[in-house]
């Protein structure tokens, strides 16, 4: 569900939309390219961040508006090719509760599982059915370096570790077979061959 995104049979989202006013901005936002299954880099392991400073703001800031345009419901800074475990989520209907999670660290898991269709910003218009921990607990730093718990469950918890999954280089996709990976990469290769040739 990644970087989230809203399956529309199951999610329905309007195509206008509130953003959320970002408090502290000092800069205008970008929208950054989102990387594409089967690009390698989306197998990268993020890096701790070390300091949360202007610039990391700045990244979370960016990231929200890349993915409030492009409709997502998360986005992991792995998949804007930046290698830092940063994190921004927004599974709310009026898209006005924007959620940080800088380092996260899932600090408890339920044993219950739940299974539901996912699809992702970096896999587009390809859902499948992947299996999660109905519950998660994470400890993370928010915009402003501060620690901070949220336990989830429901859609924010999935979207929590699908996008936790980006910063240890895993898309959804892994999750599923061979051959359904090999359709699905097929797919989009030949995708990106005619969007290329169209340009």
């Amino acid at each position: 569900m990644s970087a989230a995104v809203i399956r529309p049979s199951r999610h329905r989202l309007s195509p206008i939309y509130a953003r959320p006013v970002l408090s502290g901005l000092s800069h205008d936002m970008s929208l950054l390219p989102i990387l594409r299954y089967p690009d390698p880099r989306l197998n990268t392991r993020a890096r701790p961040v070390a300091v949360v400073d202007d610039r990391i703001r700045r990244l979370v800031d960016d990231m929200f508006e890349t993915m409030y345009e492009a409709k997502g419901i998360g986005l992991a800074a792995t998949q804007i090719d930046v290698h830092e475990r940063v994190i921004v989520i927004d599974t709310s209907e009026e898209r006005n509760q924007p959620l940080v999670l800088i380092n996260p660290e899932v600090v408890a898991a339920s044993t219950d599982r739940v299974i539901g269709d996912e699809g992702c910003l970096s896999v587009p218009t390809i859902y499948d059915k992947v299996e999660r921990c109905a519950e998660v607990t994470v400890r993370a730093l928010d915009r402003n370096g501060q620690s901070h718990e949220v336990r989830a469950d429901g859609l924010l918890a999935v979207c929590i570790q699908h996008e936790m999954d980006h910063l240890q280089g895993k898309v959804f996709v892994e999750y599923l077979s061979a051959l359904k990976r090999n359709r699905i990469r097929s797919k989009l290769l030949k995708r990106a061959r005619e969007d290329e040739q169209a340009a």
